[in-house]
């Protein structure tokens, strides 16, 4: 079961409408909502019958993906506002806000986990022995769990959506702690009530490791970070393929949620009026936002002059 999430480049290439992405968001969000709060409940109720450390835990991390769930349908809603005037380019970063928020909750959570099962540990002879019931919550989260990694995975890939892409791996993270604390569970019940809460306490920092990472990785995109090279290649060549341009340079790109807007010097021909170049340059700018999931493109043009006209001149 690899922990490490894709990055949102990793999705195919097909292009999604900002409508299609928000009502795919929507969908798939609800239906996460549905099954973390079934979790939620069976898991520290059971927890708490069984006297399950890990299961209360293993609840908690539940409640933060019902919580988390809300927040990204409300940014989902927000980030699909039209331009206005204090925000020119839409309201997409609502999106990576959200990614932030998430971060943040599943690093606080993490360390909540942590500080409980530290507390634990240092007094072994409070540990209860849990009830064998405890394990078949556990493997029945796991199992919800996984399968709805996969489903909100799916989603995210298929319409590019880096806010959907962090869900879903909050729900891989859940189920990876749902193993981890079957495994206590399994070791409480064989005689040794010391590994319920060291899976607890492992519970804690898988989620705390992966709420910094999202977090981090949202910081940057908010900081107008570029996307990678190989996306930055792709515009490139699409550039270099319209009709007119003879050089292509100084390409910049930053994140605006998951849209991009990008910056381009293109070279036309130096002998060309000035109309002909904008023209060149405003086909340039639809072939790359048609193709590409790019929001603007500010290009600039530069003079282009062939090398024997230069040796001509000299």
């Amino acid at each position: 079961m690899s922990l490490m999430p894709p990055t949102p480049d990793d999705t195919e290439d097909t292009e999604h409408s900002p409508a299609e992405r928000a009502a795919a968001a929507s969908r798939s969000t609800w239906v996460s909502v549905a099954v973390n709060l079934v979790l939620t409940s069976v898991q520290i109720t059971a927890g708490l019958l069984t006297k399950s450390q890990g299961l209360v835990a293993d609840g908690v991390h539940s409640l933060s993906d019902l919580i988390a769930d809300f927040v990204v349908l409300l940014a989902n809603h927000h980030s699909q506002k039209d331009a206005d005037e204090d925000h020119p380019y839409g309201h997409h970063r609502y999106e990576t806000a959200a990614s932030l928020v998430l971060g943040l909750l599943l690093l606080g959570v993490g360390a909540g986990m942590l500080w409980s099962s530290i507390t634990k540990l240092e007094q072994p002879e409070t540990i209860a022995q849990v009830h064998m019931a405890a394990l078949w919550v556990a493997l029945g989260a796991l199992t919800a769990k996984e399968l709805l990694f996969r489903y909100m995975l799916a989603v995210a890939k298929r319409v590019k959506s880096s806010m959907l892409v962090a869900n879903a791996w909050h729900a891989r993270s859940d189920a990876a702690s749902s193993l981890v604390v079957g495994i206590g569970i399994i070791g409480n019940l064989a005689g040794y009530p010391i590994l319920d809460p060291i899976a607890a306490a492992i519970v804690g920092f898988m989620v705390s490791k992966m709420g910094w990472e999202f977090g981090w990785d949202a910081l940057h995109d908010l900081m107008d970070r570029a996307v990678d090279e190989e996306e930055v290649e792709a515009i490139r060549r699409t550039l270099a393929d319209t009709p007119g341009i003879q050089g292509v340079h100084d390409i910049r790109t930053r994140k605006m949620g998951d849209m991009v807007v990008a910056d381009a010097h293109i070279e036309v021909d130096a002998s060309l009026s000035v109309e002909a170049g904008h023209e060149i340059a405003v086909e340039a700018r639809r072939r790359v936002m048609q193709r590409h999931r790019v929001l603007n493109l500010m290009t600039h043009v530069d003079p282009w002059r062939r090398p024997d006209r230069d040796h001509d001149r000299a």
